[in-house]
């Protein structure tokens, strides 16, 4: 089951920006709720993915201008076994390859996830290929005016930019890179966590000292990496969801219901058994994180009143959204975890206000500091600046 309601009113919650206003500059160092006690890192998700287009060398060179502590970068492969960095194998949604013409004939259907896409994928492509490719902003309502500027880099290339802004930097920016669709990947004969694993080994990052985390929403991957790899490089166990109901339970409908090897394996458990407690015991035989989607941390629920499982628009603005929802206490999964020796990174903080409950009024920062004074220990979001800038609210003098 997922982690019961804390005992404690909604109104801490809401109120948490007055209390930390009035701590002195000792009180605020102390606060920290985190599992080791220091400040929560800011991942920056895809890069600075709200302002220019995600993955791209210029993106996550703006998240490390803007104070990132970590750079998320997911992996695919291409036909020729490279890693490069895009969200889904599928590289429509995040490149100019559908007005390509040339790569017309490349369009074809490929199961993911035991989903059906008509696409075209980045393992059809060589890297030579891939580099003809520009990047594109994916969601519409952000700035398209970068379209068609950046290239779609490699591991290699956003490592390499890690290691010379650090340097340039005299701070530590490490990498969080995402393990995308292993067993898509496996069954192209593309063998993506073997080659990531060979790479840190060369890099010298396979370790846990290493600035790197590996996250993955499949479980076997992970397990192969710390058991057969014997790696002790980091893990993080992602933990999905497809919904919420209006009483704030998360809804699990495919893909996203349960990790992908376990519908292979017919394993039964679900993204909610894993964070029970009998559930984070097994995460931790292999993983130092979880990384739950935020309403597992942060439930919410909205009105329906003519029951047809959609939010109503009580705001009245003529769409509905997040900002329609309104927070429920929050859960002890952040508690729980820490019990278990586990951080807490959850996905994906956002700026639009349509992604933002009603008691956050319109500013992202209040969600930040939300989760932050619930201890988590990381957050994965789209617009660095802001968490960084939320983190100082709370916790600079």
């Amino acid at each position: 089951m997922l982690p019961g309601f804390k005992q404690k009113s909604l109104l801490r919650a809401l109120i948490f920006v007055f209390y930390f206003s009035c701590q002195t500059k000792n009180d605020k160092q102390a606060m920290y709720n985190t599992l080791d006690g220091t400040a929560p890192i800011v991942i920056a998700h895809r890069g600075a993915s709200g302002l220019r287009p995600e993955h791209t060398l210029e993106s996550y060179s703006l998240a490390i201008e803007q104070g990132a502590d970590y750079i998320e970068c997911d992996l695919v492969m291409t036909k020729d076994s490279v890693l490069i960095c895009r969200h889904e194998p599928m590289l429509s949604g995040t490149t100019d390859v559908a007005e390509r013409s040339e790569f017309a004939t490349k369009k074809t259907t490929k199961m993911v996830d035991g989903i059906a896409y008509e696409d075209w994928f980045a393992s059809d492509f060589t890297l030579a290929e891939i580099k003809t490719l520009k990047a594109r902003q994916a969601f519409a309502e952000r700035d398209q005016s970068y379209n068609g500027q950046f290239n779609i880099p490699t591991f290699e290339e956003v490592i390499n930019l890690i290691k010379t802004q650090s340097a340039r930097k005299g701070r530590t920016i490490g990498i969080y890179p995402e393990t995308k669709h292993p067993t898509f990947h496996e069954n192209l004969g593309l063998h993506l966590t073997d080659s990531l694993i060979s790479f840190l080994e060369r890099e010298g990052w396979n370790h846990e000292k290493a600035p790197v985390f590996i996250q993955s929403f499949e479980v076997s991957n992970l397990l192969y990496i710390r058991k057969v790899k014997k790696s002790t490089v980091k893990l993080v166990q992602l933990i999905d969801g497809s919904g919420v109901d209006k009483d704030g339970k998360i809804l699990l409908e495919a893909p996203s219901g349960k990790p992908y090897d376990f519908v292979v394996s017919n394993d039964p458990r679900t993204y909610i058994d894993l964070v029970s407690d009998k559930g984070l015991d097994f995460i931790n035989t292999y993983a130092n994180a979880i990384g739950p989607w935020k309403p597992y941390i942060q439930p919410y629920t909205y009105e329906d009143k003519n029951d047809d499982g959609v939010p109503d628009d009580i705001n009245y603005d003529g769409v509905v959204n997040d900002s329609d929802c309104s927070m429920l206490p929050s859960t002890d999964l952040v508690e729980l975890a820490h019990r278990k020796g586990l951080l807490v990174h959850p996905f994906t903080f956002r700026n639009e206000s349509r992604r933002l409950l009603k008691e956050y009024n319109n500013d992202p920062k209040n969600e930040y500091k939300n989760f932050y004074n619930l201890g988590v220990d990381g957050v994965f979001s789209d617009f660095t600046g802001t968490a960084v800038e939320a983190r100082k609210e709370m916790w600079s003098p």
